[in-house]
């Protein structure tokens, strides 16, 4: 197989990220592929850039002054990379033994795909259930408002969330997540990249999406394995639901045109008022006028 690039964002997760370059140039020394690393250091404020620098000289490493976001930063690594095919490794993220060279394998042989995943596995070893389907307008309606806590089994929800899907066996998926996502680089420029619109949230969902209106498939392959530790860099951002929602907005807008946009809305309009008359009833002491603050800016989004 022609050269992988691996590329890998870094945001205050400095061990972690440690870790998950320790477990590539693993797969590296191993001769599972010939490859490249290239790591993202997007503003972060602990010792990342310094660490890494320092274990891992052969890496290409870019440091961003500030965070510029998900999509914006694997662009970045991407651009600066020079394999016929890509890795998009997150920080949380471990390559076990063969995984590497198992997606190499397939999707190098496979024609028709423009992409494959591997199973994700946690900690204790249980596989995640981390594949979903397409998210419709109707997604909006169901997924983040009171809607869900009412009615956990509504069939929107299983479909969305692909609860019948068994997570030991290989098949072709619509939207399995960016953690670990091996892909063609000539698919990738095909695409141009992930939309930077969508700063943290949606943005692979948008990439599977595009990828699907080319007529290209997507592989889960249960075979393969990466430990995931999950959220680990994502849970430390401030504006973590503002970003979600205003995200999910944009993607709906594009995808869905004024239909998705209006179920957007509504759906993230229901849960701040859900949120309100919660606060009102239980003298929930949450810092109101940032939320108001965040739901008018989502407004504006």
């Amino acid at each position: 197989m022609s050269r992988v690039s691996v590329v890998i964002l870094s945001w205050n997760t400095a061990e972690l990220t440690v870790e998950c370059l320790r477990s590539v140039e693993a797969a590296f020394e191993r001769g599972e592929v010939d490859g490249e690393l290239v790591v993202v250091e997007n503003g972060s404020e602990d010792d990342s850039a310094e660490r890494i620098a320092a274990e891992f000289p052969a890496a290409k490493l870019l440091c961003n002054e500030a965070n510029r976001g998900y999509s914006c930063g694997v662009n970045q690594g991407v651009a600066a990379s020079s394999g016929e095919w890509v890795l998009l490794l997150g920080s949380d993220a471990q390559l076990l033994e063969g995984a590497l060279a198992e997606m190499a394998s397939f999707l190098e042989s496979a024609s028709g795909y423009g992409a494959c995943a591997p199973r994700l596995v946690g900690l204790d070893g249980e596989t995640q259930a981390a594949c979903s389907a397409f998210p419709r307008p109707r997604t909006a309606i169901w997924l983040g408002t009171p809607l869900e806590r009412w009615f956990p089994k509504a069939p929107e929800l299983e479909r969305y969330f692909l609860r019948e899907f068994a997570h030991d066996t290989d098949a072709d998926v619509e939207q399995p997540p960016a953690t670990c996502f091996f892909l063609r680089r000539e698919v990738w420029e095909s695409l141009g990249g992930m939309d930077e619109s969508l700063w943290l949230f949606y943005s692979d969902v948008d990439l599977c999406k595009r990828m699907q209106q080319q007529g290209l498939l997507i592989r889960y392959l249960a075979g393969p394995s990466v430990r995931h530790l999950g959220g680990a860099s994502t849970a430390g951002f401030l504006n973590f639901v503002e970003r979600w929602h205003t995200d999910r907005l944009r993607y709906m807008r594009k995808h869905h045109g004024w239909v998705g946009t209006a179920c957007a809305r509504l759906g993230t309009t229901w849960a701040f008022a859900a949120w309100g008359l919660q606060r009102a009833l239980f003298r929930v002491r949450d810092p109101f006028w940032e939320r108001v603050g965040s739901y008018l800016r989502f407004l504006r989004a």
